[in-house]
C-alpha cells in the first residue's frame, strides 16, 4: 500500500473517533468520495493498524443503527 494512503486512513480513523463524523461528513472534510472513506477504514485500515480499526468500527457501526432516525429527522425538518 502506498504511504499516502496509509497516511490518509489513519488520519481519517482519527478524526472519527475525535468527531463521531459520518462517513458522509469526513468525506466532506477530507474532499475524498464517501466510499474512499469506507474502503479506508473499513478494509485498508485493518491492515494497518487493528486496534484503530476496532475503535473505529464501533462508531461506524453505531453510525448505521441511527442512520434511520437521522433521515427520518431530515425529512421532517424538509417538510415543516
Amino acid at each position: 500500500m502506498r504511504q499516502h494512503i496509509a497516511v490518509r486512513c489513519v488520519q481519517l480513523a482519527e478524526h472519527i473517533l475525535e468527531t463521531g463524523d459520518t462517513v458522509r461528513d469526513a468525506a466532506k472534510i477530507f474532499k475524498v468520495s464517501k466510499s474512499t472513506v469506507h474502503k479506508d477504514v473499513s478494509e485498508r485500515l485493518k491492515e494497518i493498524d487493528l486496534v484503530l480499526f476496532e475503535a473505529v468500527k464501533e462508531i461506524l457501526e453505531f453510525n448505521l443503527s441511527e442512520r434511520h432516525i437521522r433521515g427520518g429527522e431530515a425529512t421532517k425538518s424538509k417538510y415543516a
